[in-house]
């Protein structure tokens, strides 16, 4: 099973139009900084938005509003299984 995890889009580099001009997003998530394929994404993005990346490429842009209801239920999430894992360790 693959997770994908909204990253913003920070630069945008070629044009929607021509694919020989290098479709690239340059993506961040807490820091880290990539580079990622534009090819397939559902539809093309701007400084701001983000992105869900697949194996290198964008596959679907999400508005900002829309990924942080995404991350802050991935983090709920992380914080239930943290939570879980740690009272089945006190037992």
């Amino acid at each position: 099973m693959c997770l994908a995890v909204p990253m913003k889009v920070l630069e945008i580099q070629g044009d929607p139009d021509d694919f020989l001009s290098g479709q690239i997003a340059v993506v961040d998530i807490d820091g880290i900084q990539k580079e990622t394929r534009l090819d397939i994404v559902d539809r093309w993005p701007v400084v701001g938005d983000y992105l869900i990346i697949h194996a290198g490429f964008a596959i679907h842009t999400l508005d900002p509003e829309e990924a942080k209801t995404n991350i802050r239920l991935m983090q709920e999430m992380v914080e239930l299984v943290e939570k879980s894992e740690s009272a089945v360790g006190k037992t």
